[in-house]
Parts: C-alpha cells; sequence; structure tokens
C-alpha cells in the first residue's frame, strides 16, 4: 500500500512539474493568472447571486441551486482543509514557478477548483448545450491553480469531484 501510495505521489509531482514549468512562457502565466480568479468567492458568489436576483424561470431555480451548492462545497473545503494538512506545492517543491502573494492555507482540496465546478455542474445537467464551453471553463480553472504553483494536480481533482458531488447532491435532494 505504501509503495502504491508513493508512485501516486511521485506521479502527482511529475504533472505538477509539467504544468507548472509551462508557466515559463509569459502568455500562458497571463493568461493563467487572469482565468484562476474564475474559480475565486467573488466571482462565484457574485455571479451566483446575480443570477439568482436578475433571472426568472428555470435559471433563477438552477443559479439557486448553483448557489446552495458551492455553499455546501466550502464547507466541506474548509473541514477538508483542516482536517487534511497538506503544504502547498511551491512550500514543497524546488523550483516552483509561484504567483506573487501566494496563499498561505493548505493545499487539499483547491477551494477554487471546488467552487467553479460546484457551481458549472447544475447548469450543466441542466442546459446540455452550454456543457463543452463550462466544463472546459472549470476544467482550464483547474489548471490554473496548477499553473500558478498553488495546487497539485490531485488537490485539483479531489477539488472537481467535491464540487461535482456537491452540485450532484443538491440537484438529487432540492432540482
Amino acid at each position: 500500500m505504501q509503495k502504491a501510495l508513493s508512485k501516486l505521489y511521485l506521479t502527482d509531482q511529475q504533472l505538477f512539474h509539467w504544468i507548472n514549468g509551462i508557466s515559463k512562457k509569459a502568455l500562458f502565466l497571463a493568461v493563467m493568472k487572469q482565468i484562476t480568479h474564475v474559480g475565486g468567492a467573488t466571482f462565484t458568489i457574485g455571479t451566483s447571486l446575480i443570477l439568482c436576483i436578475f433571472t426568472r424561470d428555470a435559471v433563477r431555480h438552477i443559479s439557486i441551486i448553483a448557489a446552495l451548492s458551492l455553499l455546501c462545497s466550502h464547507l466541506l473545503v474548509m473541514v477538508l482543509k483542516r482536517s487534511l494538512p497538506r503544504l502547498r506545492p511551491y512550500l514543497v517543491l524546488p523550483q516552483t514557478i509561484v504567483i506573487e502573494n501566494p496563499f498561505k492555507d493548505y493545499s487539499f482540496p483547491s477551494g477554487h477548483t471546488t467552487a467553479i465546478f460546484s457551481v458549472t455542474i447544475p447548469f450543466i445537467f441542466t442546459f446540455q448545450w452550454l456543457a463543452i464551453p463550462l466544463f472546459s471553463l472549470a476544467a482550464i480553472v483547474g489548471v490554473s491553480r496548477i499553473a500558478l504553483g498553488l495546487h497539485y494536480p490531485s488537490d485539483v481533482l479531489a477539488g472537481a469531484l467535491l464540487g461535482t458531488l456537491s452540485a450532484g447532491c443538491i440537484l438529487f435532494f432540492i432540482g
């Protein structure tokens, strides 16, 4: 079991270095610095509230579900970050490309990735024609967290799963 976990961690580090290494390209880094904010609190909460207030019918209903999913997933992220204290990769791995003023809290799971998946999944399930653009956006936000040196790929994968499960549960019970 220990050998398998060590292999997974090594693969996680290698994938991290590959994605983070692309950040040496100025254009890629500039795009990642901007796109990462789409998974941040200001954007996800703000967009959810605007859609809840200024839309009607099916869009409003799904917006409320997305907002509830965001709330639930955020609470789960807070619990997991405290329960599984994993240092961010820029603190552990040498030669990591990292943004200025990086977060100092723990790495697992990625809160930005969790947030964007928890907000987009209800729209993807309800409006299938939005699936490709919304899923692509959510995935790029996840990649941005690695590119900026803030998360391991496993943090991002866990965040995507957590956001998706949160949205799925809210859709199941309320939707």
